[in-house]
């Protein structure tokens, strides 16, 4: 195995390339401590101390800083990761690692993202919400079962009404008109919006 190149990222990380295939990135005193340079050949047990003595420790400390600065997805979390240089086994390891003190947790995330917001936004407004976020669809429907009851949906678009200042006694059809296809852009379903509308007149 022959280190091809080195790569500067910053002032003192490098990216190395073994057999013109990148491997990973290491600082300036570790390219010294393992005697890697252009040109250099590395044994494979050296390239494996790196990979699970350094690179894997590193990414699992990476993923715990991460999870502990904001709650995160999976997904979130690999692509995080993944933008830190990490090969995509060692991300995955990592993942796995703080998967197993239960640090991430999908089916939770998604149950608090949609308990924290079901009054201001539309279950198909959340539901785009979490599929971005990397959320599996069996997952998300979970979530929605337990966090939603059938008034749930009415008692969003009562705030939205008052929010917005939607006075029934004084409000002409251009007006409802208005609010009527607001509503209905932002995911409600239409029999929902005319009983709560029905409820306001």
């Amino acid at each position: 195995m022959i280190v091809t190149k080195t790569e500067a990222v910053t002032k003192t990380k490098y990216k190395v390339f073994i057999d013109e295939q990148f491997a990973f990135v290491l600082y300036k005193g570790e390219l010294s401590r393992y005697h890697i340079a252009e040109g250099m050949e590395i044994e494979r047990e050296i390239y494996e101390k790196i990979r699970t003595e350094v690179i894997l420790k590193r990414a699992k400390l990476r993923a715990l800083h991460l999870l502990n600065d904001m709650g995160r997805t999976e997904e979130q979390l690999r692509t995080k990761l993944k933008l830190g240089n990490y090969p995509e086994d060692i991300v995955e390891n990592a993942i796995d690692y703080v998967k197993s003190f239960g640090y991430i947790n999908d089916a939770a995330y998604a149950r608090n993202f949609i308990e924290s917001r079901k009054d201001k936004k539309s279950k198909k407004e959340l539901y785009a919400l979490l599929c971005q976020k990397g959320i599996k669809n069996d997952e998300i429907e979970a979530a929605f079962e337990e966090c939603y009851e059938c008034e749930d949906s009415k008692a969003a678009i009562e705030r939205i009404l008052r929010k917005k200042k939607y006075d029934p006694d004084t409000a002409d059809q251009v007006e409802t008109r208005k609010i009527l296809g607001y509503l209905t852009r932002k995911g409600f379903r239409y029999e929902d919006i005319r009983q709560v509308i029905h409820v306001y007149e």
